[in-house]
């Protein structure tokens, strides 16, 4: 009878790109447990635990958190079948992921070329209910059905024309940005003005804290750098600058 294949937290970690830290903190909130510890204090996992990090890490990488993908592991402990459920995910998200690089293609063409940029282009592949969870954890569960409903009130056009509307700020922030304007200065509080009427729209009230922790969320969130930066680099931490300055100047806690 051969003996089970064990790799040590170092091995697993390394072939896993992570560290050993994040896997003992997997082990202490009982997320993933080592197969054995061995008399030195040694984990090690086998291949049961490397097909469970498999899924943790999936998980991750689809914006869930911990306590979540807890929850999802234990209501499937068919490895089998969470193998194939996560198989469909994964190419449900390269097919969407497929649509936003054509998104970007489209976007970037357009922007060489001097044309006018569309909505329905530059927001293809892009679905907010993606992000549920994370708005949920920032902001509430009421927050983000209030904005969901108000979203699926929208009609196509409706929905168009308010993606067009951020386009616009967020290339005249670009503009401004670049120009030389200073975050604290009358244009740039204008533009930001419009950003504030324009997130207020969703159904939720925008006040200081929840304006301030989004300006934050710009720079420190790749995703929102990455589309505000395309107007220039360093649009995105401007933006953050004329956010700050309008919430203190502005808005109630």
């Amino acid at each position: 009878m051969g003996s089970t294949v064990e790799w040590s937290i170092q091995e697993i970690a390394r072939s896993a790109g992570t560290t050993s830290r994040t896997l003992r903190h997997y082990g202490q909130i009982g997320l993933l447990a080592p197969s054995r510890i061995g008399r030195n204090g040694y984990r090690y996992y086998d291949q049961e635990c490397l097909l469970r990090l498999q899924r943790i890490l999936l998980l991750r990488e689809l914006g869930l958190s911990l306590p979540a993908i807890a929850e999802v592991l234990d209501g499937q402990r068919d490895s089998a079948a969470a193998l194939r459920t996560h198989l469909r995910i994964l190419e449900q998200e390269r097919d969407r992921i497929g649509r936003q690089i054509e998104s970007v293609r489209t976007t970037l063409r357009k922007v060489e070329g001097g044309e006018q940029l569309m909505a329905e282009d530059v927001f293809d592949g892009f679905d907010h209910t993606r992000y549920e969870e994370e708005v949920t954890q920032r902001w509430g569960k009421e927050a983000y059905q209030r904005g969901d409903r108000w979203w699926r009130s929208l009609s196509e056009d409706e929905k168009k024309e308010f993606g067009q509307r951020q386009l616009d700020i967020a290339a005249d922030f670009g503009r401004a940005y670049h120009a030389g304007a200073a975050a604290d200065g009358e244009e740039a509080q204008a533009i930001t003005r419009r950003h504030h009427e324009w997130l207020s729209e969703t159904g939720n009230p925008v006040n200081r804290e929840y304006f301030l922790a989004l300006a934050e969320m710009y720079v420190a969130d790749p995703r929102f750098t990455a589309n505000y930066d395309r107007h220039g680099a360093g649009t995105a931490a401007f933006i953050r600058d004329a956010m700050k300055v309008y919430a203190e100047r502005r808005l109630a806690g």
